[in-house]
C-alpha cells in the first residue's frame, strides 16, 4: 500500500511539474524581407526562423533567427513569441562592427496564405545608435 501511495505521489508531483506542450502559431520558414535603414538606407535580405520546440510551451515559442543581407553579413540570434508577436536579438557574426539589437515583430497571413511580418529594431552601439523596419514574407 505505501509503495502504491509513493507511485501515485512521485507520478502526480512529475505530471504537474510538465509544461504544457507547445499549441501557439509555428512561424517558422524562411523569408524574403525589404529593408529601411535609418543609416544604410535600402536592403534586401533573407530571414530563417525556425521553431525550438523542445524549449517551448502552450502559447510561447522558441526560435532560432538569422537575418542574411548580401554585403553586410550574416545576423544569427534567438526570439521569443507570445502568438503573432515575437522579440527578436540579432547580432551580425563581424564582432568589429558592433550590429547589434532588438526587434519586435508582427505576424499575420497575406492574401496568398503565406506568413508575413513587419519588424522594427534598434541597434544601440552600431555607428552611434540606429533602428530601422523589415517587411518580410515567407517564400
Amino acid at each position: 500500500m505505501r509503495i502504491l501511495l509513493l507511485i501515485t505521489f512521485l507520478s502526480a508531483s512529475l505530471i504537474s511539474n510538465a509544461q504544457p506542450v507547445f499549441s501557439g502559431e509555428d512561424l517558422s520558414g524562411v523569408y524574403q524581407c525589404d529593408g529601411q535603414d535609418h543609416l544604410e538606407g535600402l536592403y534586401k535580405g533573407k530571414v530563417t526562423i525556425k521553431l525550438v520546440a523542445d524549449k517551448s510551451s502552450g502559447e510561447y515559442g522558441a526560435y532560432q533567427f538569422k537575418l542574411e543581407v548580401p554585403g553586410f553579413g550574416e545576423y544569427p540570434g534567438h526570439a521569443a513569441a507570445q502568438g503573432k508577436k515575437m522579440a527578436i536579438y540579432f547580432a551580425n557574426t563581424d564582432l568589429a562592427t558592433k550590429e547589434f539589437g532588438t526587434g519586435i515583430a508582427n505576424f499575420s497571413k497575406n492574401k496568398a496564405g503565406k506568413w508575413a511580418f513587419k519588424k522594427f529594431y534598434y541597434e544601440p552601439e552600431y555607428k552611434g545608435g540606429n533602428f530601422g523596419t523589415e517587411t518580410c514574407t515567407a517564400q
